[in-house]
């Protein structure tokens, strides 16, 4: 769409006739900018041409004028150019089963609605398969998108048939073109029964000596600890500018209780997820003793609820009491009381830091599996008892009041990492635990990102190094009381790990032969709160400067990390934008 003006300015005695033009175009494209849009009597003139200014790239506003010193006129075009993050590709899908049709925003679009879906019919019209960009579905409820309030506008088509080839296109709601796929079914051959033969066998067992123990602990480690980040790098992105926590340990330990009972590509996809290596045999056992390691400061709890229906695999209801601790109970038929047995559950395991996690349990609801951590540490080094007031600035740059924990000679280690871009201080607690809080250079949002981008298993492992290496200094610390309950979506994390089976025709043999189990929802809920005695923080899952300085404030946007310096994995991850 081109938008055009003419404007007209006589300053000394100098004529200036000015047009602009906004063009989008595609990655690779040619580009031809005309100087002059029509031609007049001063196209033979000599045309000199700007990129805001300075050199030329790719895209911005370019400017081109053309003076004529006879005339003293000058005439200029300007053009706002947009390369579109255009994405085009052949989507092969069986006949039934489920396309996936991928689309995303780039940075300049998102926060403006969302992606609107076509198809294209005879004739090169469109027709909208689906919207949200003003709240509105299509007709065609087999059409959803994955993930409505995220960058991620994918859009998956359940049980295609033959008439649903052709060419897709996924538009911004301004009209950018994101992405053009065009869909092929194939004949699908006839779906064999449903059947676990050979997938019914309990767990392998984890064989080896006390250095083979080692290797397995370390591999969980660091399977854990890459897995955190790889939830963070979700997470981040649904909700860009709010609160965020959640617990890994959690997450982890329900998804691992789940694992217990996978079988063929469903256990490949759920170790593919944890970064668990292929037939890692030990990764329960190691669990096992990962909550026996962390009992004396940490509590970690799962429990299985199933349907009345169902007599779930004698193997797995033994391996889980083994492993994890839990005797599976079954549901019972009144919806109300599940309700209250679930909630119940979830308080006595989060010390009643989260006290409801469903409000309701459907008839249909084949399988819950719930994890709960509840964790309290308190400071090595104390604060003032009595919080100081202060005041928070958010992103936006407004600032709100809080109460603060002040230390004016604390005694801690500070370091500026400039891999991650920020000022990185430890507040060490009961239980050899460690609080890392990441501050970065400013409250922009943008500062925030650029921490959150270089955010990885490894970047943290250096930075804890590096902090543990640094030697104490007198700090002047200031930080905000907090308390964060944060609820966060499992089901589209799940599905961005790769867990699409979970939801449509997973692989439990080892938990239930009979027939394909559905996994009706996910939540996972975390609470965190920082007072002047400690920290304390809950969680629960069902399947959420320079050197120099000598001061610490904390009153800004931060990321913060709960680790435990015995295992050496994280147990809360989060960041705060409004306490």
């Amino acid at each position: 769409m081109m938008n055009w003006w003419i404007s007209c300015l006589i300053l000394k005695v100098l004529l200036k006739l000015c047009t602009g033009t906004r063009v989008h175009v595609v990655p690779g494209s040619t580009l031809e900018l005309p100087c002059l849009p029509y031609h007049t009597e001063f196209s033979s003139l000599t045309n000199s041409w700007k990129f805001n200014g300075d050199d030329i790239v790719s895209m911005d506003s370019y400017a081109c004028s053309v003076t004529d010193p006879e005339q003293n006129v000058e005439l200029r075009t300007t053009y706002s150019i947009f390369v579109d993050s255009l994405v085009s590709f052949t989507l092969l899908v069986a006949e039934g089963g489920n396309a996936r049709f991928p689309c995303n925003f780039p940075s300049a679009q998102e926060g403006k609605g969302n992606a609107l879906w076509f198809k294209e019919t005879t004739g090169n019209n469109k027709n909208i398969i689906l919207t949200r960009a003003d709240g509105t579905m299509s007709a065609d409820d087999r059409a959803t998108l994955l993930y409505p309030e995220d960058p991620d506008q994918t859009m998956s088509l359940k049980e295609v048939s033959m008439k649903d080839q052709g060419l897709y296109h996924c538009d911004s709601p301004d009209g950018v073109k994101l992405s053009i796929i065009t869909l092929v079914v194939i004949s699908a051959p006839t779906s064999p029964p449903h059947s676990c033969d050979g997938f019914t066998t309990a767990w392998e067992e984890c064989e080896g000596d006390h250095d083979h123990s080692r290797i397995t602990a370390s591999v969980l480690r660091e399977s854990m600890t890459e897995f955190s980040f790889k939830l963070y790098s979700v997470f981040k992105d649904s909700n860009p500018h709010n609160n965020l926590l959640y617990s890994p340990l959690s997450i982890s330990g329900a998804l691992t209780h789940l694992l217990l009972g996978a079988r063929n590509t469903t256990r490949e996809a759920l170790e593919g997820a944890l970064s668990l290596p292929p037939m890692f045999h030990c990764v329960h056992s190691e669990m096992k003793r990962l909550r026996e390691n962390l009992s004396h400061s940490v509590e970690i709890a799962s429990q299985i609820y199933f349907n009345t229906q169902f007599d779930l695999s004698k193997s797995f209801l033994k391996q889980s009491a083994e492993f994890y601790d839990s005797e599976p109970v079954k549901l019972k038929e009144n919806s109300e009381e599940n309700v209250q047995i679930i909630n119940s559950w979830v308080a006595e395991k989060t010390k009643n830091k989260i006290t409801e996690l469903v409000k309701s349990v459907s008839e249909q609801t084949q399988l819950m599996l719930l994890s709960a951590v509840s964790f309290n540490g308190m400071w090595i080094i104390k604060f003032n008892e009595k919080p100081a007031k202060s005041y928070f600035t958010k992103l936006n740059g407004d600032m709100i009041p809080v109460p603060a924990l002040r230390n004016d000679d604390f005694q801690g280690s500070m370091v500026y990492v400039s891999e991650l871009k920020a000022q990185v201080m430890r507040f060490e607690l009961t239980g050899n635990n460690s609080l890392y809080i990441l501050l970065p250079q400013t409250h922009k949002a943008s500062d925030l990102v650029q921490v959150e981008s270089r955010l990885t298993d490894v970047a943290v492992r250096q930075m804890i190094d590096q902090v543990k290496e640094a030697s104490p200094q007198r700090i002047q610390v200031t930080l905000p009381q907090i308390k964060l309950k944060v609820e966060q979506d499992m089901n589209v994390m799940m599905k961005k790990l790769g867990l699409f089976s979970l939801f449509e025709r997973a692989n439990l043999c080892g938990l239930y032969a009979e027939e394909p189990l559905v996994l009706d929802e996910a939540k996972h809920k975390a609470f965190l709160a920082l007072t002047e005695k400690g920290v304390e923080a809950a969680a629960v899952t069902s399947l959420g400067y320079s050197r120099s300085s000598l001061s610490f404030s904390a009153l800004r946007p931060f990321i913060l990390l709960l680790w435990s310096d015995t295992a050496q994995v994280p147990l809360f991850i989060g960041r705060v934008t409004e306490p």
